[in-house]
């Protein structure tokens, strides 16, 4: 006898990857519905990042995180060309601003061919300075696939083709826990304005900065599969003049981050960052006294940058894995091989390049459990 379910899979969360992950479950023909607490998809992690479509450069051969940014990249521009939603592959330009950088930079290159991230090029200083007048450059990579997107565009996409399968996004609906079932799938109970119980087969977590708090909830979670989280919060500013870049601009890397870059994003606006700084918890204030240091490390790639004109913006909030001084961790999806709950996937640590990667990783979380 066949078990009724109210819904074939449940996913907590409605940022990208939540909505990824529901998208891709829909597309195998289950019912799902997508919970949120806030009161409108996306607002937390998605909304407040770089909306850069990622090239794949960075990420250790064999990761998750390189195999899905580059599967999520190719992935999600046909997936805005097949909706009509507006994007910019400006390329990016890696800037070498000193001799000792070089090194740096090759390994980069090398990364990105292992990684199979297509069109790579090596530039002089004068051929990245051809392109980009202004630009302080001893040499440099471009990365011609990388872009800029409208990521709130892409999450109604998704929200819209979850609708069409049958299914539902549900706001103001928080998740507060669910248990298993002795006979397969979950009791999830939500809360809001109408508390309610619904049952699922399937379960997914991709809530961000909560993801270690929604699986406390879940009856049977070995707390000692929870890793430990940490807010990694990073500003940005944007100028108040002409955008002096029509490419993405990063110098190299740092530790725990890409570091603060350059974009002009759809609008036309010039746009700096994000540092980073761990918080104790999550905070979206901007001092607008950090304008001095931003001035200071965008003046090594962009010499003449007017530090007067550049305008507090809005900050982000990471859901990091590690902590200020630990290496860099892979994302986790915790199937049932590491918590021991059929029919569970819970994801810890999706931060960048989550926003590029989020079609790839929806399709793993759904091979995964519908294998």
């Amino acid at each position: 006898m066949t078990q009724a379910f109210d819904f074939d899979a449940v996913v907590v969360g409605a940022g990208a990857v939540g909505l990824a992950c529901g998208y891709a479950l829909s597309r195998r023909g289950l019912v799902v519905a997508v919970l949120e607490g806030e009161g409108h998809i996306g607002q937390g992690v998605s909304s407040r990042n770089s909306e850069v479509i990622h090239g794949g450069l960075y990420y250790p051969t064999g990761s998750l995180k390189a195999r899905f940014c580059v599967q999520g990249r190719r992935l999600l521009y046909a997936f805005l060309d097949k909706h009509h939603l507006d994007y910019k592959k400006c390329g990016k330009l890696v800037v070498a601003t000193s001799e000792s950088e070089i090194p740096q930079l090759e390994a980069i290159f090398q990364q990105a061919l292992a990684n199979d991230v297509e069109g790579m090029e090596h530039l002089t200083g004068v051929q990245a300075r051809a392109l980009e007048p202004g630009l302080n450059a001893h040499t440099a990579l471009l990365s011609p696939e990388s872009g800029v997107f409208a990521s709130h565009d892409y999450m109604l996409a998704l929200q819209g083709e979850i609708e069409a399968a049958g299914g539902a996004v549900v706001v103001s609906t928080p998740f507060e826990g669910a248990t298993p079932r002795a006979d397969g799938g979950f009791i999830v109970r939500i809360g809001g304005a109408e508390p309610a119980s619904l049952t699922c087969r399937l379960l997914v977590t991709a809530p961000g900065l909560s993801a270690q708090a929604v699986a406390g909830t879940i009856e049977g979670f070995p707390a000692d599969q929870i890793p430990k989280g940490w807010y990694g919060k990073g500003v940005y500013f944007r100028l108040a003049a002409k955008a002096p870049f029509q490419r993405l601009i990063y110098p190299p890397p740092i530790h725990g981050a890409l570091g603060t870059h350059y974009r002009n994003d759809l609008g036309g606006q010039a746009v700096f960052g994000p540092d980073l700084e761990y918080v104790p918890a999550p905070d979206y204030s901007v001092d607008p006294a950090k304008a001095a240091a931003f001035a200071a490390y965008v003046r090594k790639f962009w010499p003449d940058v007017p530090e007067a004109l550049l305008v507090p913006d809005y900050a982000g909030v990471r859901p990091k894995i590690h902590g200020p001084d630990e290496p860099q961790p892979d994302f986790q999806l915790s199937g049932a091989d590491t918590h021991g709950l059929e029919g569970l996937m819970a994801l810890f640590g999706i931060e960048s390049p989550g926003l590029t990667s989020s079609l790839a990783i929806g399709e793993e979380v759904a091979l995964r459990l519908t294998a």
